[in-house]
């Protein structure tokens, strides 16, 4: 990896730069290797994703990839919205909080690489588990050639689509959301592929 395109991302943010630059030298001292993957600077141990940098409006975070094996001691990890399953956020809003806890910051990223090298994996809920919206049960009947095509989609993209349904409070805006969507799902695609 080139550090040069970290150091381009980092004198190009808009805000926690300074932050974002000592989270960037723990990752390198705790010996993970510098990466940019989703567009943010990632660090990874033997090619496996460890943690990520990234700022929001509110503070900047640590994501740790694995974070809801971690033990958590310290109780400093948020699950960033009910769906996540795997990722926790370390999240800090000033450089101060990462300086004083640079040796607590530390234990986390090590805690992180032994998760990984002990091979353990987050078990995450099955689509099956997902809440099935009822205005898409009455489309699958209507339609059994489109329950045919949503259950050909990877269980990734299936999820992405029930979050995407479930998440509207009122029906009609629920059955605009599959109306909307059912080129897609056919096509074999994700909510956000294009």
């Amino acid at each position: 990896m080139n550090p040069k395109v970290i150091d381009r991302f980092l004198d190009r943010a808009p805000k926690w730069k300074e932050e974002m630059t000592l989270l960037r030298k723990l990752c390198l001292d705790c010996g993970l290797t510098e990466d940019f993957k989703w567009m943010h600077p990632c660090y990874t141990f033997k090619g496996k994703n460890i943690v990520l940098i990234h700022g929001f409006k509110d503070y900047c975070a640590l994501l740790f990839y694995k974070g809801a094996l971690l033990k958590d001691i310290e109780n400093l990890l948020v699950q960033q919205t009910e769906n996540v399953q795997a990722a926790r956020q370390m999240r800090f809003t000033g450089k101060e909080e990462i300086i004083a806890g640079e040796a607590t910051i530390k234990a986390y990223i090590f805690e992180a690489v032994e998760v990984e090298k002990s091979g353990l994996e987050v078990k995450m809920k099955k689509t099956s588990e997902f809440d099935m919206p009822e205005e898409l049960l009455s489309k699958f009947k209507e339609e059994p050639h489109f329950k045919t095509a949503f259950e050909s989609l990877t269980p990734g993209r299936q999820r992405g689509y029930l979050l995407h349904f479930s998440g509207a409070k009122q029906s009609k805006t629920r059955a605009s959301r599959i109306e909307k969507c059912i080129e897609k799902i056919f096509d074999g695609k994700g909510l956000n592929d294009r």
